[in-house]
């Protein structure tokens, strides 16, 4: 990984960095300080945005206490009600006003230390850099669901990225932008992975660590939250493959009936 004490600001772009947060109040302080922390070495012009999805704990108190302390570039997203984990990264990508985007969950299971990991693979071609986990840090029931999603998603999905469920990404901002997501559960990974996967001239991966959840509970691995992750996987495939399969078929026909020569009318 680069060193930035030497050469600071050392990335060409501008960044903006979100985290959605759902009762993340006990590991928000120090996952914002490190975050500034590393961003003040490396990034001339950012941003630092946290999503505040419908939070029942302190994590409101938390983020004006942040704000105090940190002043403009810490920018809060309130959402009075839960949207789900697809309508906190919505608002954030929403939020978001530089060149590139990183989001990464705000619950501190990855580093944002090695968010430089990602910002040195940045060249005019790239639009995504993603990153995989080395070794998945949950519990082992936690680690078999993830384990069939990954590879169930990106089978049905064609999906090349090996690690669909590590939120650890850096996005081009233009290309995001062209992008009709609509999902509310973890189902919206897929789907921003799959539009980038069509549209970025370039995917990178990056192998970066996972660390157990020592706060909270994640809003996924629940029966009712696993279930409307599936329905939706449904939908979100019939809208991403299927229909445009079908009208692709379909186009593909009418073009041969236009083609096709007349017949001469019996004598």
């Amino acid at each position: 990984m680069k060193d930035c004490n030497p050469s600071p600001a050392w990335f060409p772009g501008s960044l903006s960095v979100f985290f959605p947060a759902y009762n993340d109040a006990p590991v928000l302080p120090a996952l914002i300080e490190k975050t500034f922390a590393v961003l003040e070495e490396c990034v001339a012009d950012y941003e630092v945005i946290v999503v505040n999805d419908g939070s029942r704990d302190n994590t409101a108190e938390v983020l004006e206490d942040l704000r105090a302390r940190f002043g403009e570039r810490l920018r809060v997203v309130t959402h009075p009600k839960n949207r789900g984990y697809g309508g906190a990264l919505r608002s954030g990508f929403a939020a978001a006003t530089k060149e590139y985007v990183f989001y990464t969950d705000g619950d501190g299971q990855y580093d944002v230390g090695e968010l430089p990991l990602l910002l040195e693979q940045v060249n005019p071609e790239v639009g995504l850099v993603n990153g995989y986990k080395i070794q998945r840090q949950d519990p082992w029931h936690r680690i078999a669901i993830g384990f069939l999603y990954n590879h169930f998603a990106r089978f049905l999905f064609r999906v090349r990225l090996r690690d669909i469920d590590c939120d650890f990404r850096l996005v081009r901002r233009s290309l995001v932008e062209h992008f009709d997501l609509r999902s509310t559960s973890g189902t919206v990974c897929v789907e921003l992975v799959k539009n980038l996967e069509l549209y970025a001239p370039e995917v990178v991966e990056v192998p970066v660590h996972h660390y157990p959840r020592f706060h909270g509970r994640s809003q996924f691995f629940r029966v009712r939250s696993l279930l409307n992750t599936f329905f939706q996987l449904i939908r979100l495939y019939y809208r991403l493959v299927a229909a445009p399969a079908v009208r692709g078929y379909a186009r593909r026909l009418t073009m041969r009936a236009g083609r096709a020569p007349a017949r001469s009318p019996n004598p």
